[in-house]
């Protein structure tokens, strides 16, 4: 049976996680929030522990895991940093930005099990914000390898209800602390590549990143289902929901002008639709299934994965995601909504 520890809003009672993290020292499975979504936790240094993460998740071994780390100056137990201007590198990003969302792929140390790295000899890793993430590792004592606490290619989970929704029995522990902060994943920065290169968007910009090392690049890729990934988040298919989802893209008139077509064309169907709130707005409509996901790049990304989720449970036949190009953020959710979508997109030419 899953045991669920419940943490107060204010985290003032944040010593009731010490069994969980006992467990997980000891082996154990433990589910807990960070600030992007819940992850799924097992002792980095334990192979057999980290194993139980890809049969919970049915995760295939090519996806690696990021490790998570109490602080900065615990990163070269993880990744080897002989390299002068690799580790003044990663010194700068560590000042600007951990704690927080930004997961960093360096070479590894011979101490991380093969099945954390994907067989790579490469390592992610992140310090991160939340405080019961915080705490959990400075109650377990060990780096805690963590990927989203999700069946794989599910939505990654923002409520713990939505990781006892995937993962049910399938975990030790689940520590709720309510929703997460900024309800997208990590941005994963390989520093193993000259310039340094995006593998993932997420919750620190790639312009954020850029006023630190200007040389660092980003192209959007898709690796094979057989590839071993240098970072999570790569494949085609992830973060799906099991209704066909479309991504609708383009300017505002333009986007409205399609998804109305679309609409046109399925009469007879159930649709959901996810939008920002000047767009949902236009398309008030009785007979369709709208969430509204707010004006701000912050807001739609702390309600994009729980709005999938509401909507797939709704039995519909088809959801339409409309998206606004841009930068920052907006970056990290379109490659979120262009995998969920598999790839399937409505644009204007």
């Amino acid at each position: 049976m899953t045991r669920v520890i419940v943490v107060s809003s204010d985290f003032s009672n944040l010593h009731i996680i010490l069994p969980a993290a006992d467990a997980l020292r000891h082996g154990e499975l433990v589910a807990f929030p960070t600030e992007t979504v819940y992850g799924l936790g097992a002792n980095a240094l334990d192979s057999a522990a980290v194993a139980k993460i890809f049969i919970a998740k049915g995760r295939p071994a090519t996806d690696p895991l990021i490790v998570h780390l109490n602080n900065a100056q615990q990163v070269s137990k993880i990744a080897r940093l002989e390299d002068p201007l690799l580790a003044e590198q990663v010194q700068m990003l560590a000042s600007n930005f951990w704690p927080g969302p930004l997961t960093l792929v360096l070479p590894k140390q011979p101490t991380i099990p093969s099945n954390v790295t994907a067989g790579r000899d490469t390592v992610g890793v992140r310090v991160p914000a939340h405080p019961i993430a915080q705490a959990l590792l400075r109650y377990a004592r060990v780096p805690v390898a963590a990927p989203s606490a999700n069946r794989f290619s599910h939505p990654s989970p923002t409520q713990a209800l939505h990781v006892y929704t995937d993962l049910g029995e399938r975990i030790e522990w689940l520590i709720d602390g309510g929703p997460t902060f900024i309800g997208i994943e990590s941005t994963v920065l390989d520093m193993t590549q000259s310039p340094p290169t995006v593998l993932r968007p997420g919750g620190v910009t790639i312009e954020a990143l850029r006023q630190i090392i200007p040389s660092i690049t980003y192209t959007p890729r898709v690796i094979q289902d057989d590839e071993a990934a240098a970072g999570p988040g790569m494949s085609l298919k992830h973060y799906a929901p099991k209704t066909p989802l479309y991504l609708i893209e383009g300017k505002d008139e333009e986007v409205i002008k399609l998804i109305k077509r679309e609409i046109a064309q399925r009469v007879e169907q159930r649709i959901g639709i996810l939008a920002p709130d000047s767009i949902a707005s236009i398309l008030d409509d009785p007979t369709l299934f709208i969430l509204a996901l707010g004006n701000t790049p912050e807001s739609i990304a702390a309600r994009l994965y729980a709005a999938i989720r509401d909507l797939d449970a709704a039995a519909l036949d088809v959801i339409f995601a409309l998206h606004i190009k841009g930068e920052g953020v907006l970056i990290a959710i379109r490659d979120r909504l262009f995998r969920a979508a598999e790839g399937k997109i409505i644009t204007s030419h």
